[in-house]
């Protein structure tokens, strides 16, 4: 009976790994000619930029500067008119979008190019929101290498006409690399199963469309 019960656990493992690593394959393989160099990026709308934590003094991480850094490199080389910063603001000081948009100012954006989502806190809320509220219907989205292919399969799935442009202007080590791959595994099926199956409503509110219509 116990060999059974251990094969029985061997085999749901065996499976839920399969799992895993089938969703983020998926994933990967029907995004990749969706993640474009600068060169080659289409004219879009606006940047999406996801938010990547803030350090204890409310600065942004080196992660978010990296983000930051790579949509301002679009919108300077012309390839989107404004900056969709989108991250968390659920505590009184921790306002990521306002972080990202002071370190933004300082590369030489100008303030009225900027919009910020402050309920964007994971991938999925913000591209519901970048659709539902702002009523973004193409953009360049802006993250890490490993994040870029979960957040255009996420925002296609949403209706926006997405590519990704990959924020790497700053080393990390090795380590990092790896863990962040890693957690990607689950991150995946967790993304199939909001976009196909279980639809979670973000927080909404009245619209904001960044390009009224006429």
């Amino acid at each position: 009976m116990i060999y059974l019960l251990i094969k029985i656990g061997l085999g749901l493992i065996t499976l839920a790994f399969l799992a895993f690593f089938a969703a983020r394959f998926v994933i990967v393989a029907s995004t990749a000619g969706r993640i474009l160099p600068l060169e080659e990026q289409p004219s879009a709308q606006v940047a999406l930029v996801f938010g990547a934590g803030l350090r204890y003094d409310g600065s942004p991480t080196a992660v978010l500067r990296d983000r930051v850094q790579a949509a301002v490199q679009l919108y300077k080389a012309g390839k989107v008119e404004k900056l969709l910063f989108s991250g968390d603001n659920s505590y009184l000081y921790y306002n990521e979008p306002g972080a990202m948009k002071e370190y933004a100012i300082s590369l030489g954006v100008p303030a009225e190019d900027i919009v910020q989502d402050f309920a964007g806190r994971r991938t999925y809320d913000s591209c519901y929101r970048a659709t539902a509220i702002f009523g973004i219907t193409k953009a360049i989205l802006v993250t890490q290498p490993f994040h870029l292919p979960r957040a255009v399969y996420t925002c296609r799935q949403m209706g926006i006409d997405a590519t990704g442009f990959a924020a790497e202007n700053i080393y990390f080590r090795k380590l990092s690399r790896l863990y962040w791959n890693v957690r990607e595994v689950p991150a995946a099926l967790v993304a199939l199963l909001d976009v196909h199956i279980v639809h979670p409503l973000p927080i909404l509110g009245e619209a904001e469309p960044i390009f009224p219509k006429p």
